[in-house]
Formats: C-alpha cells, sequence, structure tokens
C-alpha cells in the first residue's frame, strides 16, 4: 500500500502507510520476539515470514536466518513448511547466503520435500507432502488433491535465483530486467524463456569441465543487469572477445565474487573460466 500510494502521488496515503507498519512491527516485536530476537515459535515458517516480510530489525536478521538453518539442519534438511512459509522459504535462504541450503531442500526425495510425490509417481502438485504415504495408502480424502498449486511456489525461486530471471520493483515489466544465475545443487545447466511485453527474455546457464557458459537474449528496447559469478572481470568473455573489449557492456561493480554488467537488447554469449 505504501508503494502504491507513493507511485500514485497519495503523499498523506504514504504517510498514514508508513507509521502503520511502523506501528505493526511494534507490535509484533513486543509479542513474539525476545529481546535477543529469538522468535516465541521457532517453526521454519515462523522465521520464513518474519525475514521475508522485514518484521525484524537489521541486527537481528542474520541471526535469525542463521537459526532458521539450523532448524533445518535439524531436520536432516527437510522443510517442515505449509501453504503460508513455503513460497519464500527458499527466498528467504539465498537473501541471506543460504542458496546451497535452499537446493538441498529443493533436492531432498524423502518425506517432507518436492521429490518425495515424484518418487511416488506423481505427475502434479499434490495439496499434502505425503499425500500418498510411503506404504501407498491414502491419507484422508477430506483433504488430499492430488492437483493443488501451493507447494508448486518453489517454481517462483528456481525461475528467479537458480535460472536467474528477475526484475526490479522500480522498473517493472521487465523494461529494465535482472538476470543473476545461481549454479549449484549439482545441476549441470539450467534454462528458463519468458515472453516479456517486449519480446523473449532468455538465461541459459551450463557448466562444462572449468567452464561456466551464460547464454541471453535481452528483448528490443529494453536493457539488463548482469551478475556473473566470477572474481574479476579477466576471466570473462563475450563471444569469445575479452569482456573490456565490448563496447556494448558496461562493467557496474565487482565484488564478492560477482561482476555486475550492464546491457542492452541482443543476444549475448558469456564463458567464465574457473
Amino acid at each position: 500500500m505504501i508503494n502504491a500510494a507513493v507511485v500514485l502521488g497519495k503523499k498523506e496515503e504514504a504517510a498514514a502507510y508508513t507509521q502503520l507498519l511502523k506501528k505493526i512491527k511494534d507490535a509484533f516485536m513486543r509479542e513474539y520476539v525476545t529481546p535477543s530476537g529469538r522468535l516465541i515459535s521457532g517453526t521454519q515458517t515462523a522465521y520464513t515470514l518474519a525475514l521475508q516480510f522485514d518484521m525484524l530489525p537489521d541486527e537481528l536478521r542474520k541471526a535469525a536466518a542463521d537459526r532458521l538453518v539450523q532448524n533445518i539442519k535439524d531436520y536432516n534438511y527437510h522443510l517442515t513448511t505449509g501453504f503460508l512459509g513455503t513460497p519464500y522459504l527458499c527466498h528467504v535462504l539465498s537473501r541471506f547466503g543460504y542458496t546451497a541450503v535452499a537446493y538441498r531442500l529443493l533436492l531432498q526425495e524423502s518425506y517432507p520435500s518436492w521429490l518425495y510425490p515424484v518418487k511416488m509417481g506423481a505427475t502434479t502438485i499434490w495439496e499434502r507432502w505425503d499425500g500418498i504415504r510411503p506404504d501407498s495408502s491414502f491419507q484422508t480424502p477430506g483433504m488430499n488433491s492430488f492437483n493443488h498449486y501451493s507447494y508448486g511456489a518453489i517454481g517462483d525461486w528456481m525461475y528467479r535465483v537458480v535460472a536467474g530471471i528477475d526484475t526490479y520493483e522500480d522498473d517493472p515489466g521487465y523494461h529494465h530486467s535482472r538476470i543473476e544465475p545461481h549454479p549449484g545443487g549439482g545441476l549441470t545447466f539450467a534454462s528458463a524463456d519468458l515472453q516479456t511485453g517486449y519480446g523473449k527474455l532468455a538465461c541459459h546457464w551450463r557448466l562444462d569441465n572449468d567452464s561456466l557458459f551464460i547464454d541471453l537474449t535481452i528483448p528490443a528496447n529494453t536493457t539488463s543487469t548482469v551478475s556473473i559469478p566470477a572474481p574479476d572481470g579477466g576471466r570473462i568473455t563475450e563471444s569469445d572477445h575479452p569482456l573490456a573489449q565490448v563496447k556494448e557492456i558496461s562493467v557496474e561493480s565487482v565484488g564478492h565474487g560477482i561482476l555486475e554488467v550492464k546491457i542492452g537488447s541482443g543476444d549475448y554469449h558469456f564463458k567464465v573460466t574457473r
């Protein structure tokens, strides 16, 4: 509501909703968070929602993310979230530097997990993690749909983080896209194509021996900021040309093993030699 009010130029409404948000966060902290930052409810969903919606002050978020990861480890890298927490769980893990843990959840094969139903023969998303039990018996028919979207929300993380096609809040509709693939989890390739209002936006990456290949298609009349996992530009080429020689590419920043570049429309073929 704050964002909508700002976009519409409703300054009084933006101020009112900003004040309301502060009151809500203060009430949340008083009721559900200890002085050291520990949530009264220690569930994965509780920590996921508190972090996803920035209910905790900055100084408490890292410790909260660590507690979330410890909870996942305590369950032997299984998720325990339901309809409310599942859509945000892996996004929160990636946001706080735990993409490797998110990959372990994605690829977990035993119950509860995304791949447990697949191992049980599922070709659709189930309403329950164990709609069919390991002994092949069914859960109660009163709540056991075998065509239910909610847990399929992991797809959003796969598109935005694994494949790396994302957006910016201040330039919506993929007019300025964000490309940030995250190879990991033992995957050797990932591909995503999205038909935007400007045309096809695509990011395909693959690992081959000691090299990472990233092939991009950026639609006409748009730009994209690309985060390339590499320590510096010296190991990166585009269409076999050293990055510094490609005038269509503007290097935005380098740091923490990531090179950030800005590109315009067209096809690009990056190679990162590890």
